[in-house]
């Protein structure tokens, strides 16, 4: 099993989700929307929209660990809550359940979330990690429920190694979290957990009831869900299951009803998102570039982006629509792992020949086009001089957005067995710091090449420290990449024409002064 379980028993180093002092900086980011160290995943409370209708609804908190898929997942899962009479709220510490919805995308992910659960659990006791009461006064949480990639992966595991958890639940009775927690809340004595998995491949259901956890401006569109692709350091299809495109209709229908509620930004995810339609066979020719055309047919729609493309599936038909849908951003999210032949071989991933002439040929036919990338440094029998070939490669194409991390062993997986051939973790630790240091330089040089340059900013969230408001350029998804700082204050939702006048390392400042002047009273007084 993951190592991640050996922090089970141990006292934490420090509470899930919360970033090393030395690894933040002014100006902070919002509460409740935490960057976590290591692994690039975003924890979140949900944020209370309505009481509920009478004064004895059982109170729900949840915790979303991992990337947007799961942030999906659990949306969904509070919307059914919502919608079956529970109340959610905003603190673990004032709820009768807590449902910790777990990653176990890479080994520091997997401890996020044991740590998480070990947090949870200690509210069982109706005392926090400080020994002190909690925050309502009361007898502390029910049950502890268990779900995400972990509860999908680690059943067996979580629910032998942690009795005090309630309930293990898997992707496909994520419906059957209701009764559940009934049971919890109604049940008096000892029970082992319960533990409710199914399987891998899970059939698509509704996705736009939500509880909305992210931005009510931006959403993720999920249209797709598995991977069918056999990289080897990846475990992601045996929990995730096979490659599946959401039908084409349930997609629209979903993009029209999140837009109803608000959206105005769409962020199309799955696991492989370009691949969308591929497996619809010769009856449906209706592929990624169609897909786009409809969605910014939608009259409310102002951005559209694309993240996780696997380098592969990029027709002419899709490059093309990118470049000349006005609504779809100059921004695609292409990780690559890695550049040097014989690692890429290793990882059983497209050639290098194949990726260089894809990027140039992405770069040639949308001009302006913002590439985001991940690398892996340390993979089973890299070399220094596959290392120096990534290097040399990050140098010459200047990736704009990028995240580096080091390889993570994943039990089950081809390359886990690579052992005779394993990298010392110093020399990946290394490696990862060097590149990332090489990247963050023309992360610099990007930002301060946009100075004096007019942009579009959608604005996120209120300002600190002497801003009024936060925001992001159609080349910054939401959580992962940089923001832009104004001095004037916007109403969340809100785009802006903004000069920028200044950086803030990755991040810019500017000034959107004419914008202000150009609002009506009536909506600044929303701000």
């Amino acid at each position: 099993a993951s190592l991640a379980f050996s922090l089970l028993r141990a006292p934490l180093s420090r509470p899930a989700g919360r970033l090393d002092p030395a690894a933040s900086a002014p100006p902070p980011r919002p509460a409740g929307h935490r960057r976590i160290v290591g692994g690039g995943a975003r924890m979140a409370l949900a944020e209370p929209r309505e009481e509920a209708r009478n004064g004895v609804a059982n109170k729900v908190a949840l915790v979303a660990l991992g990337c947007p898929k799961n942030t999906v997942d659990a949306e969904v899962m509070l919307g059914d809550l919502q919608s079956k009479g529970f109340s959610i709220v905003r603190h673990a510490e004032d709820a009768d359940v807590v449902i910790v919805n777990t990653c176990a995308f890479i080994e520091d992910a997997k401890k996020e979330s044991i740590e998480a659960i070990l947090e949870a659990v200690a509210l069982k006791d109706g005392k926090n990690k400080g020994g002190e009461g909690t925050k309502g006064g009361g007898g502390g949480a029910k049950g502890v429920v268990v779900t995400g990639c972990m509860a999908q992966r680690y059943a067996d595991e979580l629910s032998g190694e942690l009795p005090e958890v309630d309930a293990v639940v898997g992707f496909e009775k994520y419906g059957e979290i209701g009764p559940r927690i009934e049971e919890i809340v109604t049940q008096s004595g000892y029970s082992m957990p319960t533990v409710e998995v199914g399987t891998t491949d899970v059939p698509f259901r509704p996705e736009w009831e939500r509880y909305r956890i992210t931005q009510q401006h931006a959403g993720y569109l999920r249209v797709a869900e598995g991977c069918d692709h056999k990289c080897t350091f990846c475990a992601i299809p045996s929990w995730r299951g096979r490659f599946r495109s959401k039908p084409f209709d349930a997609i629209m229908t979903e993009a029209k009803k999140l837009v109803a509620s608000g959206v105005t930004e769409l962020n199309l995810i799955a696991e492989d998102t370009n691949q969308w339609g591929q497996d619809f066979g010769s009856e449906d020719g209706r592929r990624l570039a169609d897909l786009l055309h409809e969605i910014a047919a939608i009259d409310q729609v102002v951005r559209i982006r694309l993240l996780y493309c696997y380098p592969s599936y990029f027709s002419d038909e899709l490059i093309e629509a990118i470049a000349t849908i006005d609504k779809v951003c100059k921004y695609i999210d292409i990780p690559l792992q890695h550049i040097a032949d014989p690692v890429l071989k290793r990882m059983n991933r497209p050639p290098k020949d194949h990726t260089v002439k894809l990027l140039a040929k992405i770069r040639d036919r949308v001009p302006g086009v913002v590439l985001r990338t991940t690398f892996i440094t340390g993979f089973p029998g890299e070399t220094e001089a596959d290392h120096m070939e990534l290097v040399e490669f990050c140098k010459e194409w200047s990736f704009q957005r990028a995240g580096v991390f080091c390889y993570s062993e994943e039990e089950g997986t081809p390359a886990a067995e690579m052992t005779d051939i394993f990298v010392p973790a110093e020399r990946s630790d290394r490696q990862r710091d060097q590149l990332t240091g090489l990247i963050q330089e023309g992360q610099r040089r990007f930002a301060e090449g946009q100075v004096g340059k007019t942009l579009e900013v959608l604005i996120d969230r209120p300002g600190e420290g002497g801003f009024g408001s936060v925001g992001r350029t159609r080349f910054d998804a939401p959580d992962i990449d940089c923001c832009v700082y104004l001095p004037q204050s916007f109403p969340p939702g809100t785009y802006v024409a903004a000069e920028i006048t200044d950086t803030f390392d990755f991040d810019l400042v500017g000034d959107a002064a004419e914008a202000l002047e150009g609002m009506g009273d009536d909506v600044l007084r929303s701000a």
